[in-house]
């Protein structure tokens, strides 16, 4: 070929390989105010901004969503009627997009029988593993499986052949590896029957002591009329046979005033009501009771691993099921690496890869056996990256969310390196990211801002890293931030004490947290820190713990609705306009007749994305327009509604709208940062760290003199990390002890007293390698944390 014609091939771009950006323009999503951005593909973008600032918009609710809703468009009507449906991003032009793969925050579900193996593949593919190699054989994978109960049965079928009924003989069995006693949950639960009833009192005189079941009301009438009992008589002086009605009594059809209904005695009634729910999703009188209530003891039988006898006894080179699932991962990778059979050489491969991610991707310290509800945020993205690791797909676009979340800088590194790996494959990879450490590796960055909620929305910067630095943005005049350590640190007034503490990985630990300072507990992801405090400190009188759980609630949830603030708000109305305060309750009285409370009308087009149209009636204000004519101050409940914190803060602090209540509430939620925040605006339009924020202006009401907060510092932006420092000073100068588990260095500088775990994760952490103020773990510099937190300072 001659020069010319290699340089005329070489200048010549094909058409397929011009689209190399993914274009957004017009966005309106959530805050999103009209923007569009190009963002190149195959490089690793990071989204910056203040928490709120709309990068969760732009990210997971433009460009994912709609990447995600067009591949849904591919299946059948069929299909896309079983599937999510997902409506269109409020955006003008969406090009040259690619299949999206989120890996999101999202904690695992909380099922009691879900597990770190039942969530990944790796449980499938042990159980397959076993029912092949494992000696005696005993059955199929479902053998093996703690989620699938033995059964079996006989009985005459009746079959339709040749125009004939012919009666056949069948019979059937399932073998399952639940354990019988526990049916795969690991505990049996017991009842303290105290904590039920009062046996002094009759039940006319309020003997029973459970939430819900009052006399007054329907229960109370079943109970008085069912004539299994007297209810006039004491329960202590109930027969057997009475006691055993009130208590154990199956399911039965009565006749109570005329009615037919369902008598059923107290303990399969709260075990299906209230032990079938999850303990995290229970209303807080409700989980007290249980609590107060319910004792949790490992089953006999099984002695906690769910499985039945049979399946305990098939075994691979002398290891069973169970013993396989409660290795540390790291370990079980070694132990899978020394089977070798040709049989099942595909599975022990894809096993090992499986394995091997998990210790590679810096979780090999869990088991497979742990709950997938203990995992915390950023395990559970961890756990989700884990099935993306080893694919062969390319040109693909992984969506991340806080990447770094719950790491020790450490482990950040590591992270980092997996991050550039799937870019350097060919993938688009974006992240929304406050850490300095994960922005550095960026190839490009869009910061959004200036503001939060509707001071933001709007893109203040686009360019490299170090274009950031020099820019005027909020990111990039602290992305360089520095803390420095305090002067002088407070003095304990008491200690908590902490003995034989042995949760998960905890090697008898002993420690005194001290009280009245701020408590910092660090190390290495998976050395013991929230095991030591969720498992010896949380559950103690007097102790409040902001965890890291998702919030639960409805578009119909509000701030408003959800910190309590809207009950003083209604009685204020209520009282200036001499009516009831469930007027000015969208839920209830108050709502518009048209769109019954919720401001929008949903019309649903089956397996097509639903539409929502504005109500036309309340305009999108939610109440009745008879609701709307009564005021408090020149104000209604919707424009009080519509009002920021920071202006209804302004106008329930005096004057004839003056609400102490309210306004009490409204302080926490600006501490907390919250200013810009509507009231009415709905729960599931906020950020990660929106969210914890706003559970920590909620909780900080609480009457305790210990606060637990876990990674505070999770969604927050680098310029609200001195606010939130600021908070919990507040907070210790009032008298409380603040124990803060975070891995954040300007939290451990700004620290009285830090306790280090580790030195390394799993088996090689657990323990207690520092205890002392952050000047002494700089100058020591014997651990992890020491070193990182000495050149974070620059000592």
């Amino acid at each position: 070929m001659t020069d010319a014609a290699k340089k005329t091939s070489t200048s010549t771009v094909h058409q397929a390989d011009s689209h190399d950006l993914i274009r957004v323009h017009g966005a309106r999503v959530n805050n999103l105010k009209d923007i569009s951005v190009e963002i190149p593909k195959r490089r690793l973008t990071a989204f910056t901004g203040v928490s709120g600032s709309g990068k969760s918009s732009l990210v997971f609710g433009t460009i994912a969503a709609e990447s995600q809703r067009m591949i849904n468009e591919t299946y059948s009507a069929f299909v896309q009627g079983f599937m999510p449906r997902q409506d269109r991003p409020d955006v003008d032009v969406l090009d040259g997009l690619t299949t999206a793969i989120i890996v999101d925050q999202e904690r695992m579900g909380a099922d009691p029988r879900s597990t770190v193996g039942t969530a990944t593949d790796t449980g499938a593919m042990l159980r397959i593993l076993f029912s092949r190699l494992g000696e005696p054989h005993i059955g199929s994978a479902q053998a093996f499986s703690f989620n699938v109960a033995s059964i079996s049965g006989a009985g005459a079928v009746t079959i339709e052949r040749g125009g004939q009924s012919i009666k056949e003989r069948r019979d059937f069995a399932i073998v399952g590896g639940m354990c019988p006693r526990c049916e795969g949950r690991g505990s049996v639960s017991d009842f303290d029957l105290s904590a039920l009833y009062d046996d002094t009192l009759s039940l006319n005189d309020g003997a029973l002591t459970i939430p819900g079941y009052s006399m007054d009301g329907w229960y109370g009438r079943i109970f008085r009329g069912c004539g299994f009992f007297d209810p006039d008589k004491p329960i202590g002086k109930f027969s057997k046979r009475e006691k055993d009605a009130l208590l154990y009594k199956e399911p039965t059809r009565i006749k109570v005033e005329g009615i037919n209904v369902t008598y059923e005695g107290l303990i399969p009634k709260i075990t299906k009501s209230m032990l079938s729910k999850d303990r995290d999703a229970m209303q807080p009188h409700i989980r007290a009771f249980v609590d107060r209530a319910i004792t949790f003891d490992t089953c006999p039988d099984c002695g906690g691993t769910r499985l039945s006898e049979a399946a305990r006894s098939s075994k691979i080179n002398g290891i069973n099921i169970a013993d396989a699932c409660a290795m540390q991962i790291s370990d079980l990778a070694a132990w899978v690496r020394e089977l070798d059979d040709p049989s099942v050489a595909p599975l022990l491969t894809s096993l090992r890869e499986t394995l091997d991610s998990f210790t590679e991707i810096g979780l090999g310290y869990l088991s497979l056996d742990r709950p997938a509800g203990t995992l915390s945020g950023g395990e559970a993205q961890r756990t989700k990256m884990i099935r993306h690791l080893g694919s062969s797909l390319t040109d693909v676009t992984y969506v991340f969310d806080e990447p770094t979340i719950g790491l020790h800088p450490h482990d950040i590194q590591r992270m980092n390196n997996l991050l550039l790996r799937l870019r350097d494959k060919g993938n688009t990879v974006l992240m929304v990211e406050h850490k300095p450490e994960a922005i550095a590796i960026a190839d490009r960055v869009v910061d959004l801002g200036p503001g939060a909620g509707s001071g933001g929305g709007e893109v203040v910067f686009e360019g490299s890293v170090d274009d950031l630095r020099t820019s005027e943005t909020l990111t990039g005049r602290h992305l360089d931030d520095r803390a420095s350590l305090k002067a002088s640190v407070r003095t304990a007034d008491g200690a908590l004490e902490v003995r034989g503490a042995d949760t998960h990985n905890l090697t008898g630990v002993d420690v005194d947290i001290p009280l009245g300072v701020l408590v910092v507990v660090t190390g290495v992801a998976g050395s013991g820190k929230s095991s030591l405090i969720n498992g010896s400190v949380s559950g103690r009188d007097g102790v409040v713990t902001v965890d890291q759980s998702a919030i639960r609630g409805s578009r119909r949830s509000n701030p408003a609705t959800y910190t309590g603030l809207l009950d003083p708000i209604r009685k204020a109305f209520a009282k200036a306009n001499g009516v009831k305060p469930a007027l000015f309750s969208a839920n209830s009285e108050g709502a518009c007749p048209t769109c019954n409370g919720a401001g929008v009308i949903y019309t649903d087009l089956a397996m097509m994305a639903g539409v929502a149209t504005t109500c036309e009636e309340c305009e999108g204000k939610r109440f009745g327009a008879s609701v709307l004519e009564y005021h408090l101050a020149d104000k209604d409940i919707s424009e009080v509604l519509a009002m920021s914190v920071t202006q209804a803060l302004e106008f329930f602090a005096d004057g004839d709208s003056k609400v102490p209540a309210a306004h009490r509430i409204l302080e926490r939620m600006a501490d907390v940062g919250l200013g810009y925040l509507t009231l009415g605006q709905p729960l599931t339009t906020l950020s990660g760290g929106e969210r914890q924020r706003i559970k920590l202006a909620t909780q900080m009401g609480d009457k305790g003199g210990v606060y637990v907060l876990d990674e505070p510092t999770t969604g927050l932006h680098l310029a609200d990390v001195e606010q939130l420092l600021g908070l919990l000073d507040r907070l210790v100068d009032t008298g409380k002890s603040v124990i803060v588990i975070e891995h954040h260095q300007a939290v451990m500088a700004h620290a009285d007293w830090i306790i280090d775990l580790g030195p390394g994760a799993g088996h090689d952490g657990g323990r207690i390698v520092f205890e002392g103020t952050p000047a002494d773990l700089i100058s020591d510099r014997s651990t992890l944390t020491g070193e990182h937190l000495a050149s974070y300072v620059g000592a």
